[in-house]
């Protein structure tokens, strides 16, 4: 069917236009890059109570919750920046740096501001990028 998803709805068959997909698998991405950053805030946070300011053993009890957490997070992260990365056909480059920004504090808001930048902007053209980031692409032109 042409890597068209296809949905079926009612019993009738109805393919997925590319910026639809690509749009959802940006708005995933979005949600996932926001909910990533803060829990790795809360990390930092948390790391700095627990190693730093060496805070009592029942505070250390009630915030151990936060490192099992973003573990699990950043993994459904890394699912969405792959689903994005694999639908708008960017470079390696890009899925290397997308993932590292959710281990990095505060990479995951600022990066994101230029994904979503990007993407949009691809979307807009209609059809992925071929392995090219539209900023290469249009130095290329």
């Amino acid at each position: 069917m042409g890597g068209a998803s296809v949905a079926r709805t009612g019993g009738a068959v109805a393919e997925k236009a590319w910026p639809d997909r690509a749009a959802g698998a940006l708005t995933r991405y979005r949600v996932m890059a926001y909910v990533t950053g803060t829990m790795l805030l809360l990390l930092v946070a948390e790391m700095l109570l627990k190693y730093v300011v060496g805070v009592d053993e029942s505070v250390v009890r009630l915030i151990g919750w936060i490192p099992y957490a973003h573990g699990w997070i950043y993994v459904v992260y890394l699912v969405t920046v792959f689903d994005l990365w694999s639908t708008v056909r960017w470079g390696f480059g890009r899925l290397v740096t997308m993932a590292l920004a959710g281990v990095v504090p505060v990479m995951s808001f600022v990066l994101e501001r230029r994904v979503h930048t990007d993407a949009a902007a691809q979307i807009a053209t209609g059809g992925p990028a071929g392995g090219q980031t539209l900023r290469a692409a249009d130095a290329a032109h």
